[in-house]
């Protein structure tokens, strides 16, 4: 998740998503972290990156994939979250 350190919407959605994770065995396998915008040192993401700096809504969620980034989408919702992992999780139809 991205957001920023004076984001409300930023406070809720990671007071959700912890409170989800605390409860949650379904994903356990799935590493999910938190990025500040507003906080030093992430000079090298945002180089890297350099789409941030349009970026006006947060929060925002990442989901990435072996290192790609497959699917982005803002807001918060644990349902919503644990729906798109699903989605994009599940094994290939035989």
């Amino acid at each position: 998740m991205l957001g920023k350190s004076d984001c409300p919407a930023c406070a809720v959605w990671t007071e959700e998503l912890t409170t989800f994770l605390e409860n949650d065995s379904e994903w356990i396998s799935v590493r999910f972290g938190k990025l500040l915008l507003d906080q030093p040192g992430l000079g090298g993401f945002k180089k890297a990156n350099p789409w941030l700096a349009g970026l006006k809504d947060l929060p925002l969620n990442l989901i990435y994939i072996e290192g790609e980034k497959v699917k982005e989408f803002l807001g918060s919702g644990a349902d919503r979250l644990a729906n798109r992992l699903r989605r994009l999780l599940a094994p290939p139809a035989p």
